[in-house]
């Protein structure tokens, strides 16, 4: 859906990608949301909270966005919702091999202990499961997609609602949305999860090595100055005699 919005003119899609590859940092933000409203720690976020941190999108979708669709349909009435139906089974199966084997990876796990990125979004990442789906995705995670297509239908009114899967193709989201349909273009396909644990562990592998090269930048750094001070040391000694 992501790719389609930024075809249609929504260039600033809000995605998952946004904050676990994009702009980590947002890992933060999203955090703080979590445990305002699960834990009851700190204010609950309002339009304010949410402009700072989805102000520049023109859209928002995926996860960690869908535990807040009550309170984003809320504080942007004016917003259309556009609801992307799928078979749960299929979902769920897709999920249990990509974002949950994500939250499982120990790969991962570790690495969120010396990376900067990996140490703001996997705290959240995990955060995420153990509120919105309740801790145990594995078997309560069809329930909570049905409760949640549920809800979204008795919140949102008819007129400002989509119930669409993406093999309509363009026809019924640019006629809800009010844009041209592409011409000149097919729907995209660009959700192929095929190759998700292979890339995942590539980008584990480059943050293991970014990781490495600031250990090497500071033993070199220590080195360089233990060698200036023994040097001077050597240095006030041979002028003393």
């Amino acid at each position: 859906m992501r790719e389609a919005m930024k075809q249609l003119g929504y260039v600033d899609t809000y995605h998952m990608m946004n904050c676990s590859i994009e702009n980590p940092p947002d890992a933060l933000l999203w955090m703080d949301a979590l445990r305002a409203k699960y834990d009851g720690v700190g204010e609950p976020f309002t339009r304010k909270e949410w402009d700072k941190l989805l102000g520049n999108s023109q859209a928002v979708c995926d996860w960690p966005a869908c535990a807040f669709a009550k309170e984003l349909i809320e504080a942007y009435p004016e917003a259309k919702v556009v609801m992307t139906g799928r078979d749960v089974d299929s979902w769920h199966a897709s999920t249990m091999r990509t974002v949950y084997w994500r939250v499982t990876d120990p790969e991962l796990r570790i690495l969120s202990h010396f990376s900067w990125a990996a140490g703001m979004y996997y705290p959240m990442l995990k955060k995420f499961f153990d509120t919105f789906f309740e801790g145990d995705f594995p078997n309560r995670g069809k329930q909570i997609f049905t409760r949640h297509y549920e809800e979204i239908r008795n919140i949102v009114p008819k007129e400002r609602l989509l119930e669409y899967r993406v093999t309509d193709g363009w026809e019924p989201l640019c006629n809800f949305l009010g844009e041209p349909v592409p011409k000149e273009s097919g729907f995209p396909n660009v959700n192929d999860n095929r190759d998700f644990v292979t890339r995942s562990r590539r980008r584990n592998r480059r943050q293991m090595f970014n990781v490495a090269l600031q250990v090497l930048a500071q033993i070199f750094e220590i080195m360089v100055l233990v060698g200036l001070a023994l040097y001077l040391m050597f240095y006030v000694q041979w002028r003393m005699f």
